[in-house]
This record gives structure tokens, sequence and C-alpha cells, in this order.
């Protein structure tokens, strides 16, 4: 079946797949960039390079539809979303700039490891501690390092700044909420020249299967995250985070 010129049935598994990352990432503030590449990598056969290659394309437009569902849902904390704003996007502007002098691939297996031992934190503290809410104070160096590492690594700021405000004991739906919202500005910074160059055509296809399968998923997520317990939250946190760190682990080192 074509539409102005698309096959659909072609595109269904990739609307499939960015349905089902988006709803993992705008509920609990991580993971779509690794659901999305590894389903299309494992699952689907494409290449490493080309399904990285989309997804970076396809976060722009995401984000963008999860941060306005997140603001619709009430998720966001106006004074963390601007404290988090300008560090992000400074640090994704210099992983942008080092990226040729610094090798992301080298340092991923180590963020990695840190992350793996977030997640277990997170799942400990869920399971056998109810949560006690407060200000998170280490924001700004932590928006500036989670957006190098986006930048510079390839992905992570989901993981490192979601899981660190968790773990200062924020509020998890206003952090997901926050997180998500941030995200579209610093992908938009960072992808803006690869965009340009790409042209409105890579758009077609299996890219366009992502897109629409990431913004119907976006306001599902928001919702999610405005209704779940934030002990549960932590709990689900865990879980993905340590899942996703130690597939990237195996990945890398395996």
């Amino acid at each position: 079946m074509d539409w102005l010129g698309i096959d659909l049935a072609a595109i269904l598994p990739f609307i499939a797949i960015g349905f089902a990352a988006q709803l993992v990432d705008g509920a609990l503030g991580m993971a779509f960039g690794v659901i999305t590449n590894t389903l299309m990598v494992g699952l689907l056969g494409v290449p490493p390079a080309l399904a990285s290659q989309r997804v970076h394309l396809v976060e722009c437009f995401t984000t963008a539809t999860s941060g306005i569902s997140h603001l619709i849902a009430g998720n966001i904390d106006k004074g963390l979303f601007v404290r988090l704003l300008i560090p992000g996007v400074a640090g994704g502007m210099a992983g942008t700039y080092l990226l040729t002098s610094i090798d992301g691939e080298l340092i991923k297996p180590f963020v990695l490891l840190y992350l793996a031992g977030i997640g277990l934190w997170l799942l400990v503290r869920g399971l056998l501690y109810p949560p006690r809410l407060r200000e998170a104070k280490h924001v700004a160096p932590l928006g500036l390092v989670g957006g190098f590492l986006d930048a510079a690594g390839g992905g992570g700021w989901g993981p490192v700044v979601t899981s660190n405000l968790l773990v200062q004991g924020a509020e998890p739906r206003k952090v997901v909420g926050t997180v998500n919202s941030v995200e579209f500005f610093l992908t938009l910074s960072i992808s803006a020249a690869f965009i340009y160059h790409l042209g409105i055509s890579h758009i077609a296809g299996a890219t366009l299967g992502l897109i629409i399968g990431g913004i119907a998923a976006a306001p599902f997520g928001a919702v999610a995250a405005r209704h779940f317990s934030p002990k549960f939250m932590l709990i689900m946190v865990g879980v993905a985070l340590t899942l996703t760190s130690g597939y990237g682990i195996w990945t890398a080192w395996g």
C-alpha cells in the first residue's frame, strides 16, 4: 500500500518501534535511543550507523512532542527547566566541537558502568526505602556533563540527568517531564547542522515511521508519568537503566 510514494507496509515495523521506545522514554525519561537502536539493529537488521543516524533525526520530533505533552500534563518544573537548559545546551555544543578530538566510544563503556550502578541503587532505593522528595541542588554541572556526553558519546542525556536528579531526591514525574522538555532544545542544537546536510528527503521511509510512532506515543508517556507513584517510578527507572546500561556494556566489551 502506497501513500504519496511511501510504502506504508514497509514502515509499519518502524512505527511500532518508535511508539514502543517513546512510550518508555516519555514515562521514565530515558531509553528512546537505546531501545530504538537495539530493535532496529537486532530485529530488523538495520546497519548500526544508519540506525544511529535515523534516531538522531527522529529525536528532534519526538522530544518536541514529548515536551509539549509533559507541559499539558503538568509534569514540568519551570525552575529546574531553566537551571538545566543553558548548561545542557552549552555542554552539548562543547561535546559537538570536541567530538573530532575525543573518542566518545572510548569513554562510553565507563559511563555505562556508572549508569548501571546508579540503576541498581535506584532499584534498591525504590524497593526498600520510601522515597523522600527534596529539591535537587547539583543541577547546572549535571546539565553540562549530560549535554556533553550526549553529543560526544552519541547519547546519554536522559540516563545521566534523570537518574542523578532522582538520586538527589527530586520528584520523579517532574524530573521526567523537565528532562524530556530540555532534551528538545539540546537535540535541536546538536542536530541542526546534521539535519541541514541530510535534506528533507531523508525524512521519508523508515525515519518517517519512527517519527510517526514516537509522536503518537508521546502523550501516553506523559500521562503515565503523571499517574505513576514516586516509588514505582524509582523502581522502573532503576530496572530500565540497569538493563539498558548492562546491554550497552555487553555489546561494548562482550
